[in-house]
Protein backbone atom coordinates (compact mmCIF):
# COMPACT_ATOMS: atom_id res chain seq x y z
CA UNK A 1 0.00 0.00 0.00
CA UNK A 2 2.77 2.22 0.67
CA UNK A 3 3.59 2.46 -2.95
CA UNK A 4 0.08 3.10 -3.95
CA UNK A 5 0.08 6.31 -1.43
CA UNK A 6 3.19 7.37 -3.01
CA UNK A 7 1.45 6.97 -6.32
CA UNK A 8 -1.35 9.52 -5.65
CA UNK A 9 0.94 11.78 -3.51
CA UNK A 10 1.08 14.45 -6.63
CA UNK A 11 -2.74 14.41 -6.78
CA UNK A 12 -3.53 16.80 -4.17
CA UNK A 13 -1.57 19.66 -5.19
CA UNK A 14 -3.69 19.48 -8.69
CA UNK A 15 -6.80 19.56 -6.31
CA UNK A 16 -8.11 16.50 -7.51
CA UNK A 17 -9.30 13.62 -5.24
CA UNK A 18 -8.33 9.93 -5.58
CA UNK A 19 -11.15 8.22 -3.95
CA UNK A 20 -13.25 7.46 -7.08
CA UNK A 21 -10.37 5.71 -8.68
CA UNK A 22 -9.59 4.31 -5.33
CA UNK A 23 -13.40 3.01 -5.40
CA UNK A 24 -13.64 1.51 -8.49
CA UNK A 25 -10.86 -0.75 -8.07
CA UNK A 26 -11.64 -1.42 -4.48
CA UNK A 27 -8.79 -0.43 -2.99
CA UNK A 28 -9.34 1.57 0.82
CA UNK A 29 -5.87 3.59 1.85
CA UNK A 30 -6.99 2.90 5.27
CA UNK A 31 -6.11 -0.54 4.92
CA UNK A 32 -2.44 0.07 5.10
CA UNK A 33 -1.52 -3.73 5.81
CA UNK A 34 -3.53 -5.08 2.62
CA UNK A 35 -2.02 -5.80 -0.44
CA UNK A 36 -3.15 -4.60 -4.04
CA UNK A 37 -3.04 -7.49 -6.90
CA UNK A 38 -0.58 -6.19 -9.74
CA UNK A 39 -3.14 -5.72 -12.38
CA UNK A 40 -5.23 -3.51 -10.29
CA UNK A 41 -2.45 -1.67 -9.17
CA UNK A 42 -1.53 -1.05 -12.95
CA UNK A 43 -5.25 0.04 -13.98
CA UNK A 44 -4.35 2.81 -11.21
CA UNK A 45 -1.06 3.72 -12.68
CA UNK A 46 -2.84 4.18 -15.72
CA UNK A 47 -5.76 6.51 -14.29
CA UNK A 48 -3.78 8.47 -12.42
CA UNK A 49 -1.97 9.61 -15.10
CA UNK A 50 -5.07 9.83 -17.42
CA UNK A 51 -6.62 12.29 -14.46
CA UNK A 52 -3.32 13.81 -14.19
CA UNK A 53 -2.54 14.65 -17.54
CA UNK A 54 1.12 13.69 -16.23
CA UNK A 55 3.06 10.28 -16.52
CA UNK A 56 4.78 11.48 -13.35
CA UNK A 57 2.11 11.67 -11.46
CA UNK A 58 2.49 15.59 -10.48
CA UNK A 59 5.29 15.09 -8.55
CA UNK A 60 7.65 17.76 -10.07
CA UNK A 61 8.12 21.29 -10.89
CA UNK A 62 7.52 20.30 -14.55
CA UNK A 63 4.74 17.73 -15.99
CA UNK A 64 5.69 14.85 -17.98
CA UNK A 65 3.48 14.61 -20.95
CA UNK A 66 1.57 11.95 -21.73
CA UNK A 67 3.18 10.31 -24.59
CA UNK A 68 6.51 10.52 -23.08
CA UNK A 69 7.18 6.97 -22.21
CA UNK A 70 6.01 6.28 -26.10
CA UNK A 71 9.37 8.48 -26.89
CA UNK A 72 11.56 7.22 -24.47
CA UNK A 73 10.74 3.52 -25.13
CA UNK A 74 11.52 4.99 -29.07
CA UNK A 75 14.37 6.59 -28.60
CA UNK A 76 16.41 3.81 -26.84
CA UNK A 77 14.51 0.74 -29.28
CA UNK A 78 17.21 2.06 -31.81
CA UNK A 79 20.51 1.80 -29.54
CA UNK A 80 23.26 -0.67 -30.11
CA UNK A 81 23.32 -1.61 -26.69
CA UNK A 82 21.96 -1.28 -22.96
CA UNK A 83 24.73 1.25 -22.44
CA UNK A 84 23.79 3.36 -25.36
CA UNK A 85 20.14 3.05 -24.41
CA UNK A 86 20.57 4.27 -21.26
CA UNK A 87 22.62 6.85 -22.37
CA UNK A 88 19.71 8.54 -24.36
CA UNK A 89 17.43 7.34 -21.48
CA UNK A 90 19.77 10.14 -19.66
CA UNK A 91 19.39 12.74 -22.29
CA UNK A 92 15.71 12.36 -23.18
CA UNK A 93 14.84 12.63 -19.29
CA UNK A 94 16.94 16.18 -18.77
CA UNK A 95 14.38 17.53 -21.44
CA UNK A 96 11.51 15.94 -19.94
CA UNK A 97 11.85 15.60 -16.14
CA UNK A 98 14.61 18.21 -15.48
CA UNK A 99 14.14 17.96 -11.44
CA UNK A 100 16.00 14.82 -11.64
CA UNK A 101 19.40 13.69 -13.27
CA UNK A 102 20.21 9.73 -14.29
CA UNK A 103 23.68 8.89 -15.53
CA UNK A 104 25.43 5.67 -15.89
CA UNK A 105 28.96 5.16 -14.49
CA UNK A 106 30.89 2.22 -15.10
CA UNK A 107 34.49 1.11 -13.84
CA UNK A 108 36.15 -2.07 -14.14
CA UNK A 109 33.28 -4.57 -13.54
CA UNK A 110 31.29 -2.51 -11.59
CA UNK A 111 28.12 -0.66 -12.83
CA UNK A 112 26.57 2.35 -11.45
CA UNK A 113 22.40 3.84 -12.13
CA UNK A 114 22.55 7.27 -10.69
CA UNK A 115 19.07 9.50 -9.92
CA UNK A 116 19.91 12.45 -8.72
CA UNK A 117 17.85 15.70 -6.91
CA UNK A 118 18.48 18.32 -8.81
CA UNK A 119 15.62 20.29 -7.46
CA UNK A 120 13.83 19.29 -4.10
CA UNK A 121 11.09 17.14 -4.90
CA UNK A 122 9.47 17.73 -1.63
CA UNK A 123 9.91 20.34 1.69
CA UNK A 124 11.17 17.46 3.76
CA UNK A 125 13.46 14.12 2.96
CA UNK A 126 11.08 11.44 3.92
CA UNK A 127 8.02 12.65 1.95
CA UNK A 128 5.96 10.07 0.17
CA UNK A 129 6.30 12.02 -2.48
CA UNK A 130 10.09 12.21 -2.66
CA UNK A 131 10.31 8.45 -1.66
CA UNK A 132 7.91 7.24 -4.44
CA UNK A 133 9.77 9.53 -7.38
CA UNK A 134 12.81 7.83 -6.83
CA UNK A 135 11.17 4.42 -6.34
CA UNK A 136 9.58 5.13 -9.56
CA UNK A 137 12.31 5.87 -11.75
CA UNK A 138 14.44 3.44 -10.92
CA UNK A 139 11.40 1.01 -11.76
CA UNK A 140 11.19 2.35 -14.84
CA UNK A 141 14.74 2.21 -15.76
CA UNK A 142 15.34 -1.16 -14.44
CA UNK A 143 11.98 -2.70 -15.90
CA UNK A 144 12.27 -1.34 -19.37
CA UNK A 145 16.06 -1.92 -19.42
CA UNK A 146 15.53 -5.52 -19.34
CA UNK A 147 12.20 -5.61 -21.55
CA UNK A 148 14.62 -3.87 -24.39
CA UNK A 149 17.62 -6.59 -23.49
CA UNK A 150 14.66 -9.99 -23.27
CA UNK A 151 15.67 -10.49 -19.70
CA UNK A 152 15.98 -10.02 -16.06
CA UNK A 153 19.07 -7.92 -14.94
CA UNK A 154 19.86 -8.24 -11.24
CA UNK A 155 20.58 -5.66 -9.16
CA UNK A 156 23.30 -6.04 -6.71
CA UNK A 157 22.60 -3.16 -4.54
CA UNK A 158 20.58 0.18 -3.96
CA UNK A 159 21.16 2.89 -1.95
CA UNK A 160 17.92 4.83 -1.47
CA UNK A 161 18.46 8.68 -0.28
CA UNK A 162 15.41 8.87 2.26
CA UNK A 163 14.86 6.66 5.48
CA UNK A 164 13.69 3.15 4.81
CA UNK A 165 9.64 3.30 4.63
CA UNK A 166 7.08 1.33 6.05
CA UNK A 167 6.89 -1.18 2.95
CA UNK A 168 10.53 -1.70 2.76
CA UNK A 169 10.61 -4.98 3.00
CA UNK A 170 9.11 -5.31 -0.52
CA UNK A 171 12.15 -4.01 -1.77
CA UNK A 172 13.26 -7.23 -1.86
CA UNK A 173 10.51 -8.10 -4.23
CA UNK A 174 10.89 -5.37 -6.80
CA UNK A 175 14.48 -4.45 -6.67
CA UNK A 176 17.03 -6.19 -4.52
CA UNK A 177 17.33 -7.94 -1.16
CA UNK A 178 20.23 -5.94 -0.73
CA UNK A 179 18.78 -1.97 0.31
CA UNK A 180 19.92 0.30 2.19
CA UNK A 181 19.11 3.42 3.16
CA UNK A 182 20.88 6.75 3.41
CA UNK A 183 21.07 10.76 3.39
CA UNK A 184 21.77 12.53 0.17
CA UNK A 185 20.05 13.81 -2.99
CA UNK A 186 21.13 10.54 -5.04
CA UNK A 187 19.89 7.01 -5.66
CA UNK A 188 22.63 4.54 -6.33
CA UNK A 189 21.75 1.08 -8.38
CA UNK A 190 24.84 -1.13 -8.21
CA UNK A 191 24.87 -3.83 -10.98
CA UNK A 192 27.57 -5.39 -13.21
CA UNK A 193 29.04 -3.43 -15.71
CA UNK A 194 28.94 -6.46 -18.20
CA UNK A 195 25.19 -5.91 -18.76
CA UNK A 196 25.48 -2.99 -20.08
CA UNK A 197 27.27 -4.54 -23.02
CA UNK A 198 23.86 -6.45 -23.97
CA UNK A 199 22.34 -5.69 -27.36
CA UNK A 200 18.85 -4.35 -27.25
CA UNK A 201 16.70 -6.98 -28.97
CA UNK A 202 13.11 -5.87 -29.49
CA UNK A 203 12.15 -4.70 -32.71
CA UNK A 204 9.00 -2.16 -33.47
CA UNK A 205 6.72 -4.86 -33.59
CA UNK A 206 7.48 -6.00 -30.23
CA UNK A 207 7.26 -2.12 -29.21
CA UNK A 208 4.17 -1.75 -30.55
CA UNK A 209 2.71 -4.65 -28.46
CA UNK A 210 4.45 -3.46 -25.20
CA UNK A 211 2.73 0.22 -25.50
CA UNK A 212 -0.89 -2.13 -25.19
CA UNK A 213 -1.29 -1.45 -21.54
CA UNK A 214 1.89 0.72 -21.19
CA UNK A 215 2.95 2.82 -19.05
CA UNK A 216 1.48 1.23 -16.06
CA UNK A 217 1.63 -2.32 -17.70
CA UNK A 218 5.35 -1.73 -17.06
CA UNK A 219 4.70 -2.59 -13.28
CA UNK A 220 3.72 -5.90 -14.09
CA UNK A 221 6.84 -7.01 -15.80
CA UNK A 222 10.52 -8.21 -14.38
CA UNK A 223 9.10 -8.73 -11.03
CA UNK A 224 10.78 -10.39 -8.22
CA UNK A 225 7.95 -12.26 -6.96
CA UNK A 226 6.63 -13.49 -10.34
CA UNK A 227 4.61 -16.90 -9.64
CA UNK A 228 6.85 -19.14 -11.91
CA UNK A 229 9.53 -17.56 -11.04
CA UNK A 230 9.31 -17.90 -7.44
CA UNK A 231 8.45 -21.34 -7.89
CA UNK A 232 11.37 -21.84 -9.74
CA UNK A 233 13.58 -20.31 -7.43
CA UNK A 234 12.70 -22.17 -4.83
CA UNK A 235 12.60 -25.63 -5.97
CA UNK A 236 16.53 -24.77 -6.45
CA UNK A 237 16.70 -23.49 -3.36
CA UNK A 238 15.21 -26.58 -1.44
CA UNK A 239 17.56 -28.85 -3.47
CA UNK A 240 20.31 -28.09 -3.03
CA UNK A 241 23.31 -29.03 -2.59
CA UNK A 242 22.05 -30.98 -5.28
CA UNK A 243 21.90 -29.33 -8.28
CA UNK A 244 18.31 -29.45 -10.18
CA UNK A 245 18.33 -29.06 -14.36
CA UNK A 246 15.92 -27.47 -16.13
CA UNK A 247 13.94 -30.66 -17.09
CA UNK A 248 14.12 -31.78 -13.23
CA UNK A 249 12.56 -28.40 -12.03
CA UNK A 250 9.49 -28.65 -15.36
CA UNK A 251 8.75 -31.98 -14.28
CA UNK A 252 8.35 -31.41 -10.17
CA UNK A 253 6.09 -28.32 -12.40
CA UNK A 254 4.09 -30.83 -14.10
CA UNK A 255 4.91 -28.92 -17.20
CA UNK A 256 7.05 -29.59 -19.89
CA UNK A 257 10.66 -27.76 -20.48
CA UNK A 258 9.27 -25.96 -23.44
CA UNK A 259 6.13 -24.84 -21.55
CA UNK A 260 8.92 -23.78 -18.27
CA UNK A 261 11.19 -22.16 -20.69
CA UNK A 262 7.95 -20.09 -22.37
CA UNK A 263 6.37 -18.67 -18.93
CA UNK A 264 10.13 -18.00 -17.37
CA UNK A 265 10.92 -16.00 -20.85
CA UNK A 266 7.10 -14.23 -20.45
CA UNK A 267 8.33 -13.26 -16.58
CA UNK A 268 11.33 -11.75 -18.02
CA UNK A 269 13.48 -14.65 -16.73
CA UNK A 270 15.34 -17.41 -17.50
CA UNK A 271 16.33 -20.81 -16.09
CA UNK A 272 19.96 -20.21 -16.02
CA UNK A 273 19.38 -16.90 -14.74
CA UNK A 274 17.37 -17.71 -11.74
CA UNK A 275 19.96 -20.23 -10.63
CA UNK A 276 23.20 -18.13 -11.39
CA UNK A 277 20.86 -15.48 -8.97
CA UNK A 278 20.32 -17.54 -6.66
CA UNK A 279 23.93 -18.81 -5.95
CA UNK A 280 25.14 -15.41 -6.07
CA UNK A 281 22.87 -14.39 -3.60
CA UNK A 282 23.60 -17.39 -0.88
CA UNK A 283 27.46 -17.09 -2.05
CA UNK A 284 27.59 -13.30 -0.76
CA UNK A 285 25.65 -14.28 2.18
CA UNK A 286 27.61 -17.06 3.23
CA UNK A 287 30.72 -15.01 2.74
CA UNK A 288 29.50 -12.18 4.36
CA UNK A 289 27.73 -13.70 7.32
CA UNK A 290 29.99 -17.22 8.46
CA UNK A 291 32.86 -17.79 8.65
CA UNK A 292 32.40 -21.42 6.07
CA UNK A 293 35.14 -22.37 3.78
CA UNK A 294 35.29 -21.36 0.34
CA UNK A 295 35.00 -25.51 -0.97
CA UNK A 296 32.24 -25.72 1.95
CA UNK A 297 29.92 -23.10 0.56
CA UNK A 298 30.70 -24.40 -3.30
CA UNK A 299 29.71 -27.70 -2.59
CA UNK A 300 26.57 -25.87 -0.46
CA UNK A 301 26.02 -24.23 -3.62
CA UNK A 302 25.84 -27.30 -5.63
CA UNK A 303 29.19 -26.77 -7.66
CA UNK A 304 30.86 -30.01 -9.08
CA UNK A 305 34.14 -28.71 -8.11
CA UNK A 306 35.95 -25.42 -6.09
CA UNK A 307 37.21 -24.22 -8.98
CA UNK A 308 33.75 -23.65 -10.92
CA UNK A 309 32.71 -22.13 -7.81
CA UNK A 310 35.87 -19.48 -8.58
CA UNK A 311 35.57 -18.63 -11.99
CA UNK A 312 31.40 -17.68 -11.32
CA UNK A 313 31.90 -15.94 -8.01
CA UNK A 314 34.92 -13.74 -10.19
CA UNK A 315 32.23 -12.77 -12.84
CA UNK A 316 29.69 -12.24 -10.35
CA UNK A 317 32.09 -10.05 -8.46
CA UNK A 318 34.99 -9.26 -10.35
CA UNK A 319 37.50 -11.09 -7.77
CA UNK A 320 38.06 -14.44 -5.89
CA UNK A 321 36.08 -15.26 -2.85
CA UNK A 322 39.00 -14.85 -0.61
CA UNK A 323 39.58 -11.36 -1.69
CA UNK A 324 36.10 -10.58 -1.59
CA UNK A 325 36.20 -11.80 2.10
CA UNK A 326 39.17 -9.51 2.92
CA UNK A 327 37.47 -6.61 1.44
CA UNK A 328 34.72 -6.78 3.65
CA UNK A 329 37.24 -7.14 6.69
CA UNK A 330 39.25 -4.22 5.34
CA UNK A 331 36.00 -2.21 5.32
CA UNK A 332 34.53 -3.23 8.20
CA UNK A 333 37.69 -2.47 10.46
CA UNK A 334 37.60 1.50 8.55
CA UNK A 335 34.37 1.83 9.40
CA UNK A 336 34.57 0.84 13.00
CA UNK A 337 38.03 3.18 13.20
CA UNK A 338 35.83 5.95 11.82
CA UNK A 339 33.40 5.49 14.30
CA UNK A 340 36.01 5.36 17.19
Amino acid sequence: MGFVSGMLSGMPHRNIDAAPLLTGLDINLADAASRVPVDRYATLYNLVIGELQDEAFGLFSTPMRPGSFEFLCRGMLGAPTLADALDRARRFLSIVLPDLAVGVLRQDNRAELHISEVMPVAATPDDPARVFAFEWLLRLLHSLSCWLVGRGLALDAVDFPFARPAHADDYALVYTERSAFVTGTRLVARFNATLLDLPIRRDEAALAAFLDGAPGRISMLYRRDRNTVTRVRDLIRHALPVSLSQDDVAGRLHMSPRTLHRRLEEEGSSFRGIKEALRRDLALSRLTKTRQSIAQVAADLGYADTSAFYRAFTGWTGMSPERYRRQLAHDEAVNCDDKA
